[in-house]
């Protein structure tokens, strides 16, 4: 009977879902509004949705109960009373490895195809290993956080008194299980910040020096701008972005790193910014670009079923847009570090090869960051240089 009504809901929450909205944001409001719903109901109905979603547009055609136990089977290492109720052969099998799992699956719906989970796999950056990649939507990504030097032996304190299990990833880059509620865990927030590994690891291609005059063009709430302070507190340092409020949560997230002596400016990096930029130029500039976020639909696994093929050329041009806009307050023979975190060679490489051919850039090195090896966002960066002034 519990099943049964796992089932109901799950139907019902999927009925009500609205397509374009994060179901981030859905959940919290529908179980505000089915207040009967315990804390082990609500738990249970998100890890059925969450998973459903993983399934990507792989069996279209099936009913969405059935698509939802073979989810349930792909992307479960433990037995659950849920699918042993309605698929007991396969609950038989739960700790199976993957790849005996979709072969199971294929006996019984030979017309199931991994590939069609994500159906863009011919536009990956060509570095990327599709099957392992596709094989990572059936993993729940893991939490990352950065500590703050100085804060280790507090925050693993504070975890082995919670007794949350971690890994120590090296750099101040701590691997938590998802789910973990840091607030509740950690006592202090000046601690850390939540930032993925890949997104943390992008700091090695940075390399500022003393004194120099940084900008994060596109800075969102900080992240990058953070980790280029943290590896260089003198930089003198210039955060942008369209959207006035995530500015305000950059200035909250930089109060509450310590970090005072910034200059803020609300850009739409796709016009000419002369104006307001004419006296600026910059020994280094991060260019963290919107992109379709695919390196990051492990944690948002309903982005595969809403997304479009043309929106891939539509980040493009937007993307060769504020580079170029970008690129002139870049000092001679100084770097531009390009990142996004998308898995689409066409915002990658091409971006790449974009910036070379077409602004005289040079490129030193690029990576692709496989989150999809670690239960961590799949990204792209790369270092570029300016030419030096004849």
């Amino acid at each position: 009977m519990k099943a049964i009504n796992q089932l109901k809901t799950f139907q019902r929450i999927l009925d009500e879902y609205p397509a374009e909205t994060p179901l981030g944001k859905f959940l919290p409001g529908f179980y505000r509004q089915n207040k009967q719903m315990g804390s082990t109901d609500r738990r249970v109905a998100s890890r059925l949705v969450y998973n459903y979603f993983r399934l990507g547009r792989a069996v279209p055609h099936l009913p969405a109960d059935e698509r939802l136990f073979i989810a349930e089977f792909l992307c479960n290492t433990q037995l659950n009373s849920f699918l042993q109720h309605f698929k007991p052969e396969w609950a038989a099998c739960i700790d199976f490895a993957i790849a005996e799992k979709l072969a199971m699956v294929k006996a019984v719906h030979p017309d199931f195809a991994l590939e069609e989970l994500f159906p863009w796999t011919s536009k990956l950056s060509a570095d990327i290993d599709k099957q392992a990649f596709l094989r990572s939507f059936f993993v729940q990504p893991d939490l990352y956080i950065r500590v703050y030097k100085g804060f280790e032996t507090q925050v693993k304190a504070a975890l082995a008194t919670a007794e949350i299990v971690f890994k120590d990833e090296g750099n101040g880059c701590f691997c938590l299980p998802n789910g973990t509620r840091l607030e509740t865990v950690i006592p202090n927030p000046h601690w850390y910040e939540v930032q993925d590994y890949s997104s943390q690891q992008t700091a090695q291609l940075f390399k500022p020096k003393k004194w120099e005059s940084w900008w994060d063009a596109c800075a969102a709430s900080g992240g990058k701008a953070l980790l280029l302070h943290d590896l260089e507190p003198t930089v003198k340092l210039v955060v942008s972005d369209i959207r006035e409020s995530i500015l305000a949560n950059l200035d909250e997230r930089f109060q509450q790193a310590g970090l005072s002596k910034y200059q803020k400016k609300l850009l739409d990096l796709t016009e000419n910014n002369d104006l307001l930029l004419h006296d600026y130029a910059f020994d280094g500039i991060i260019l963290d670009a919107p992109c379709s976020g695919s390196g990051t639909w492990g944690r948002t696994p309903e982005m595969i079923s809403q997304f479009e093929d043309h929106k891939i050329e539509f980040f493009q041009r937007l993307q060769q847009s504020i580079a170029r806009n970008v690129v002139k307050y870049l000092k001679p023979g100084q770097p531009l570090i390009y990142i996004t975190c998308s898995v689409f060679k066409a915002e990658n490489e091409d971006m790449v090869s974009f910036m070379v051919k077409e602004l005289g850039l040079k490129l030193e090195t690029q990576w692709v960051l496989k989150g999809y090896e670690r239960k961590a966002d799949t990204m792209f960066v790369s270092r570029l240089v300016s030419p030096l002034a004849p």
